[in-house]
């Protein structure tokens, strides 16, 4: 995975190979299967390649197959719509000739409009926040910590804690929550779209925990069987994924192996910038 600020640009700088199809390089990794982020980043940066002088406001996705870390991911974008606000492109992730990843999203002329939304949640700033690495040593899982930090060395991610660890507020009705500050490493460049996709990568990174909050449970837990099903991304607002955005997760339901995580995405000044849902398979493996 890209161990700092430039490997992760350079990994969602992905080539043009003809019109509408473009392939996405591979990281190094010790990773058995491709993270969804970034197959979601790539897609995304894909359609967007198409869509000029419109910026994407959502995503839906669906991982369909494990990804192959040895092998390039080729991109196939599919023109659904061209209006003169709005754009729908379709991109279907492909490896060994089966996809892996399907993207829909749509794309908008920027225009003004009627504006509300949440008030932030009231939580600490990052600095008080504690970083994953030392999440992972406090629960004594210690193997491997080096090459886990070196793997995700591109971005800056502070856990807060959640409902049953940290001191989180449950919110009302909402026993499942998790809170967390995360922004890149290091500097991006001025390209919106650069950001957009560097938050697209980042945000698929701590979802599905929320959903096994209740449980005293995380992904790593010994027995539990966790991988994303599916991807989704509404962007309210321009916003920078090099500066703190707070990733507030609830996770509303659980049932039949699977989870289902939601999340508002503010800004440090209080802007609602973005809103994401997940559903996970959160499968308790059966032991002997």
């Amino acid at each position: 995975m890209p161990s700092s600020t430039r490997e992760l640009q350079e990994l969602l700088d992905i080539e043009d190979l003809d019109v509408n199809l473009f392939r996405g390089r591979q990281p190094s990794t010790s990773l058995q299967r491709v993270f969804g982020g970034q197959v979601a980043a790539q897609a995304m940066i894909a359609a967007a390649r198409t869509t000029p002088g419109k910026t994407v406001h959502s995503l839906h996705s669906y991982f369909l197959r494990p990804g192959d870390t040895a092998v390039p991911i080729i991109y196939d974008v599919e023109n659904l719509r061209d209006g003169r606000s709005f754009a729908t492109r379709r991109v279907v992730g492909r490896q060994h000739g089966r996809p892996i990843y399907m993207l829909t999203a749509n794309f908008q002329v920027p225009e003004e409009g009627l504006e509300h939304q949440d008030t932030m949640p009231a939580v600490r700033p990052p600095e008080e926040g504690f970083s994953l690495p030392d999440v992972l040593r406090s629960r004594g899982a210690t193997e491997g910590l080096g090459e886990w930090e070196e793997e995700w060395a591109a971005l800056d991610v502070r856990y807060l804690g959640n409902t049953k660890v940290g001191g989180v507020s449950e919110d009302g009705d909402r026993p499942a929550r998790a809170q967390v500050w995360v922004k890149t490493e290091g500097r991006l460049s001025d390209d919106p779209l650069e950001h957009v996709a560097a938050f697209t990568y980042a945000s698929d990174m701590t979802l599905i925990s929320a959903a096994l909050v209740p449980y005293g449970l995380t992904t790593a837990s010994r027995g539990m069987q966790v991988a994303s099903l599916d991807h989704t991304i509404w962007f309210h607002r321009p916003f920078r994924a090099d500066e703190w955005w707070l990733y507030d997760q609830h996770s509303p339901a659980a049932g039949g192996g699977r989870g289902l995580v939601l999340a508002r995405v503010f800004s440090q000044d209080g802007e609602l910038v973005a809103t994401v849902a997940q559903e996970g398979l959160i499968r308790k493996r059966q032991t002997s």
